[in-house]
């Protein structure tokens, strides 16, 4: 058996250039991994795939990312056996904090060393790709411009160390209603936004942003009263 740490992300900046034809959204996002995590135990097995959340209330079979994850490795490698998986949850669900991505980054990076399968962080990227948007950037695994549909990951140099106060308002939000309600008309234009080096903390500051943040008050008022506090 081996365990892994899960982190969640905070991005930084988001900043929604276009809603695509496909009705998807290109975006261009600085992300940086937290210290909050959850905790993984990974056994692999000679049957099936068995993925547990434990006190969740997360789905347990294919309609979990991490099951989507594993199934969709070992089709890729054409492995025949399973694996037993135990989720212990520190993330908050449907917090924007990219637990289950990052869960299913962990499943992809972890089996690929015990299998030992040696596909390279970019092969892995494609896989998560398919399956959420942030995945890509948890393979990576450090702060990163993530652009695209989140499928583009360019690596930055270390920012500098900052804390985070993260208040968990006790209920889940909807990026996708999030996003359906985002007020961007459909365009074939690719909006440029350049892309900025930071040395200090109050350059961060300065900067930070995040396009889906109004749309988030409108919909559900105390974010605005906690964000007041």
């Amino acid at each position: 058996m081996i365990t892994k740490k899960s982190p969640a992300k905070v991005n930084l900046i988001l900043r929604v250039l276009r809603k695509r034809e496909d009705g998807y959204h290109d975006i261009l996002s600085l992300i940086q991994k937290i210290s909050l995590c959850d905790e993984m135990e990974f056994s692999l097995t000679d049957e099936d795939i068995v993925v547990q959340c434990p006190g969740s209330t997360l789905p347990e079979g294919r309609g979990n990312i991490v099951y989507k994850a594993v199934e969709a490795l070992f089709t890729h490698a054409s492995y025949p056996q399973g694996v037993n998986i135990k989720i212990r949850k520190m993330i908050p669900v449907a917090a924007g904090l990219g637990g289950g991505s990052s869960n299913a980054a962990t499943a992809l990076v972890t089996l690929n060393e015990m299998i030992g399968l040696n596909y390279n962080p970019e092969e892995l990227m494609k896989i998560g790709a398919k399956i959420g948007a942030d995945v890509p950037f948890f393979v990576l695994s450090r702060t990163a411009w993530v652009s695209g549909i989140g499928d583009h990951v360019q690596k930055v140099r270390d920012i500098p160390a900052m804390w985070f106060v993260l208040i968990n308002p006790d209920f889940e939000i909807s990026t996708k209603e999030i996003y359906e309600k985002l007020n961007l008309g459909l365009t074939k234009e690719i909006i440029k936004y350049n892309i900025r080096r930071f040395k200090s903390v109050s350059q961060i500051a300065r900067e930070l942003c995040n396009d889906l943040e109004n749309v988030s008050l409108r919909i559900y008022p105390a974010l605005s009263k906690i964000k007041e506090l």
